[in-house]
């Protein structure tokens, strides 16, 4: 029996184009899917930004933009938000670090240096309180020869170092401006850099830390990783983040002033609603205490431990690379 009309024609057509345009495939009815899977492999991955859904592209971008727009009034904003709490928060982050002189520290999204400024004046006050118990012990000298060796001592760190990290431009000159305003210069660097991907050598720094940072990054699981690699084995991950408030009532409290009252500081102090709406939006996205705990041990650190501060409202981790 002959095929139907229809289905010859069909047939004639699609070998015809196949020969003049062999690189052409059917749309119909097999190609169609074909062309549907092909389109959803190309979609970008996506993320979040705040509450919104945005290419894991985009997200970087935005970010830049946010903290560009806020680096001026970073500072102020940090203490009208937090009622200057957050002075307490990163004081009891140096002291839990307690680092000792010669301590290497690479502070990352540290742009204002808050953290830096911080440890610098720790290891100081660690070094000279150790050359004086050292002087103490040595009660037959002279006061020329204490004299002299106050003046042979020109490394007032001990040599510590901190290399402050920041992937924005202004929150690094805002920095670098304080630094010079308040006296810094020794034992202080500055370096433009991503935390997804550190500008550093393997296995360099004794300590690494993130403060309010960590959840501005696409990729947590990939700074996490970059962090295991720039430390030295026996180096310490220390992170300063918002978290998870574990008081109901608190909760509740906190979540009307963070949506109700930072906007609006945010609109009339920096001028700047969006931004710190995000900001806002950013914190209830970031995974719990335990779940970051998790993320950090997948990361390839040991012993890793939280400290919850003001009701959860942030929380110190802390890691080590053994």
């Amino acid at each position: 029996m002959a095929a139907p009309r229809s289905c010859g024609l069909w047939s004639y057509a699609r070998a015809m184009r196949s020969y003049m345009f062999p690189g052409f495939r059917s749309s119909w009815p097999g190609g169609l899917l074909s062309a549907r899977l092909l389109s959803q492999e190309k979609r970008a991955p996506e993320t979040h930004f705040g509450f919104e859904t945005v290419s894991e592209e985009e997200k970087g971008s935005k970010v830049y933009q946010v903290f560009e727009s806020v680096a001026k009034k970073y500072d102020v904003m940090n203490d009208m938000m937090s009622l200057g709490i957050h002075r307490v928060w990163k004081d009891l982050l140096l002291r839990k670090m307690h680092p000792l002189p010669g301590t290497q520290l690479l502070d990352v999204a540290g742009g204002t240096g808050d953290i830096a400024f911080r440890f610098l004046n720790y290891v100081q006050a660690q070094h000279q309180g150790k050359q004086k118990r050292k002087l103490r012990a040595q009660q037959n000298l002279s006061w020329e020869e204490i004299a002299k060796k106050y003046q042979d001592e020109e490394d007032s760190l001990g040599g510590s170092r901190v290399m402050v990290c920041d992937i924005n431009r202004e929150m690094l000159k805002i920095g670098k401006q304080k630094a010079f305003d308040r006296g810094y210069k020794a034992g202080l660097a500055w370096v433009l850099g991503d935390a997804e991907e550190l500008p550093f050598d393997d296995d360099k720094f004794d300590v690494y830390t993130i403060a309010f940072g960590i959840r501005n990054v696409t990729h947590i699981d990939q700074a996490l990783q970059e962090a295991h690699r720039v430390l030295k084995p026996g180096g310490r991950f220390l992170c300063l983040e918002f978290s998870q408030v574990n008081n109901p009532l608190i909760s509740r409290l906190y979540d009307l002033y963070s949506f109700q009252v930072i906007p609006v500081l945010g609109e009339v102090v920096a001028g700047d609603w969006k931004s710190y709406q995000y900001l806002v939006e950013s914190i209830r996205k970031f995974p719990s205490q335990e779940e970051f705990k998790e993320m950090i041990e997948d990361a390839g650190f040991q012993k890793v431990t939280y400290e919850s501060l003001t009701s959860g409202i942030v929380a110190i981790h802390s890691g080590f690379k053994l």
